[in-house]
């Protein structure tokens, strides 16, 4: 057998070029891919473990107190097997069976403990905001199980903007875990009947995966193996398989296939080598952080106040009209962050007239609380036309626990003049925001992206724009590091060395 496995995530890579491939092949069809659920988006593990110490809570017993995910090594439809390696007492396993064999599938159980492989709602959410890319899933659940399968999946995938279509679920119509495998190449006659090319599968079963393979004459639907827990025997994947059990959204998506209604902007063109970085890269936005510097009374680009002490050298500082000239002769564009009012708003707009800036290449932001209602104002009377935005993780708490009053500050701010709104990627309450700013018709921003997992899944979430320091040395740009000390990535100072 030469299976190629790849667990460092690669195995999505080599998926993504099959896509291009197919994709090439087939401009005009709507391609699927379909995915199995237990053990292939849904970690089944989990959902054992819960019921385990449910087991436990019910009948006041310490069976399993200590178990971790990483001890249970069997799946859902094999808790026999597993408790005599997890020393449950033989006395005890009859009735802790019994216990499984209507807690497992129980409504409850299905919508609280399911948990997804981390990763796969991301990879899932890449191909359906490809053009006329779809994701099903082909199942070996039962159809007595339909409406929750699909109701459990749609709650977990929301928050990534992940939906399932009743109609491009296949399920199993033999009895539970009966000839599952021609269930599965079944599926992909009918998908192919209502007009899809299937031109992937992922299964954690081999059995599954070869029963497809002989469906697929052509050759044409890659197979790839969710290596994580599985029944069949690995001897019965198919010798074009390809096997994994990392979902990385890093090895799958490409810079060129991000969605291009999204603005990138580069974060703190402060200094000499950043600057180098944004403009020789092909992000279209860059952000300079300007004050002015009490030395010089210079508009300067600095993220931090300055301080008495002497910080770094006069020569190593950059001016804003000296920015401003630099990215308006590369022809990109310019997000001002104003970090102090006064005449610092000023002069910025009056260097922004000096050198030449449009409105549509022209972004500004402040804190609300720096400039107010009327040094908004004064921005969009100055540059109708421009973005003009501030962060609203200091009225966050309002929105999410009142949003009918949170809604109506924004509707305030709005007619303040700003007519974008940012939101910190770091923020656990952060999804949940960006649903609510996204329901109520708001452009938005993400900022504080730290790196490219982060930055991918920002922009499958759709935002008007993201805000990132673009320290991604796979795609081979090497910006300022997110550390306090603003740090540049180790191979940006390797690469960069004399």
């Amino acid at each position: 057998m030469n299976v190629t496995t790849a667990r460092d995530g690669a195995w999505m890579e080599t998926l993504a070029a099959h896509y291009e491939r197919m994709r090439e092949r087939y401009p005009l069809d709507r391609l699927l891919i379909p995915f199995d659920i237990d053990g292939t988006v849904l970690d089944m593990r989990r959902l054992v473990l819960s019921q385990l110490r449910e087991f436990d809570a019910v009948h006041g017993t310490t069976l399993f107190a200590g178990v971790g995910i990483e001890d249970i090594v069997a799946d859902e439809r094999h808790v026999d097997e597993l408790l005599p390696v997890l020393g449950v007492p033989e006395e005890e396993r009859e009735r802790v069976l019994g216990w499984c064999a209507g807690a497992l599938w129980s409504q409850e159980a299905v919508l609280n403990a399911h948990k997804p492989y981390d990763g796969v709602m991301e990879v899932m959410r890449w191909f359906q905001i490809q053009p006329d890319v779809f994701v099903g899933l082909n199942t070996g659940r039962t159809e007595h199980i339909r409406e929750a399968t699909l109701g459990c999946l749609n709650m977990l995938g929301a928050e990534f903007k992940v939906q399932f279509d009743n109609d491009l679920l296949h399920m199993n119509p033999n009895g539970w875990n009966e000839n599952v495998p021609a269930a599965k190449a079944e599926a992909v006659r009918r998908f192919r009947e209502k007009g899809y090319r299937v031109f992937a599968m992922v299964d954690n079963e081999p059995s599954n995966l070869a029963a497809i393979a002989e469906a697929d004459p052509d050759r044409e639907i890659m197979l790839l193996h969710a290596d994580t827990i599985f029944d069949s025997q690995r001897r019965a994947l198919p010798t074009r398989s390809v096997a994994g059990n990392v979902y990385d959204i890093t090895t799958l998506a490409t810079e060129e296939a991000l969605p291009r209604h999204v603005q990138f902007v580069w974060h703190g063109i402060n200094d000499e080598r950043n600057l180098r970085q944004f403009l020789a890269s092909n992000v279209v936005w860059g952000e300079a952080d300007v004050r002015i510097d009490p030395a010089t009374e210079e508009l300067t680009l600095r993220h931090d106040p300055f301080v008495p002490a002497p910080g770094a050298r006069q020569a190593d500082r950059l001016t804003l009209a000296r920015v401003l000239s630099l990215v308006e002769g590369a022809g990109k564009s310019i997000k001002v962050d104003l970090k102090e009012s006064g005449p610092v708003l000023r002069e910025s707009l009056l260097a922004l007239q000096d050198a030449g800036f449009d409105d549509s290449r022209v972004w500004l932001n402040a804190d609300l609380k720096l400039l107010g209602r009327e040094g908004f104002a004064a921005l969009k009377e100055a540059r109708p036309g421009a973005i003009i935005q501030c962060p609203v993780d200091s009225i966050a708490p309002i929105l999410l626990a009142l949003p009918d009053e949170g809604l109506s500050m924004l509707a305030e701010l709005h007619g303040w003049g700003i007519n974008r709104f940012s939101v910190n990627w770091r923020k656990p309450y952060v999804r949940r925001l960006i649903d609510l700013l996204d329901g109520a018709g708001y452009d938005l921003n993400i900022y504080n992206v730290p790196d490219l997992q982060g930055f991918l899944r920002a922009a499958l979430l759709l935002p008007r724009s993201i805000t990132s320091d673009f320290n991604f040395p796979q795609w081979h740009y090497f910006g300022r590091g997110s550390g306090a000390e603003g740090r540049y990535h180790e191979y940006a100072l390797a690469a960069q060395a004399p």
